[in-house]
């Protein structure tokens, strides 16, 4: 069996917020809120999510973090924080400071200057309106993992 993974959710507590942070910030494609005739109520997950498209065929999804929480039948502190950081590849030293900078300016935060590391990167960390962590990666030899 081949594995793929085809989409990642984040737990989220405003979906414009995030809307707004993914699309206009940092420039990911995304036809807006969907799902709106979905309402949930006190034990059904709301429909209300935003979908982008990242140029690979993965899909990045946002969705409020409780209706999160319902449709996967877990409490809602387990839908926070964030206990992994999703790596967003590029291709020069000036696009990691210039894509840190845009998240800056779009509502994030910086977490981690950028800088080199000996295993042949250049990368710094930020986080999202909610916290989810976000490393942006420019393999110094050019050489991207596949």
């Amino acid at each position: 069996m081949k594995t793929t993974v085809h989409a990642i959710t984040l737990g989220v507590d405003d979906l414009d917020r995030s809307l707004r942070f993914y699309r206009e910030g940092l420039g990911l494609s995304s036809p807006g809120v969907i799902g709106t005739e979905y309402v949930g109520d006190e034990n059904t997950p709301g429909g209300r999510v935003v979908m982008f498209s990242l140029g690979n065929g993965l899909i990045l999804s946002v969705y409020a973090r409780e209706d999160l929480a319902k449709d996967a039948g877990v409490a809602p502190e387990r839908v926070g924080g964030s206990a992994v950081s999703l790596g967003y590849f590029v291709d020069s030293r000036d696009e990691v400071e210039r894509v840190l900078e845009r998240a800056r300016e779009a509502g994030g935060s910086v977490v981690r200057e950028p800088l080199e590391r000996p295993w042949g990167i250049y990368a710094g960390y930020f986080a999202d309106p909610d916290g989810h962590l976000w490393e942006v990666v420019y393999f110094l030899d050019g050489n991207r993992p596949v």
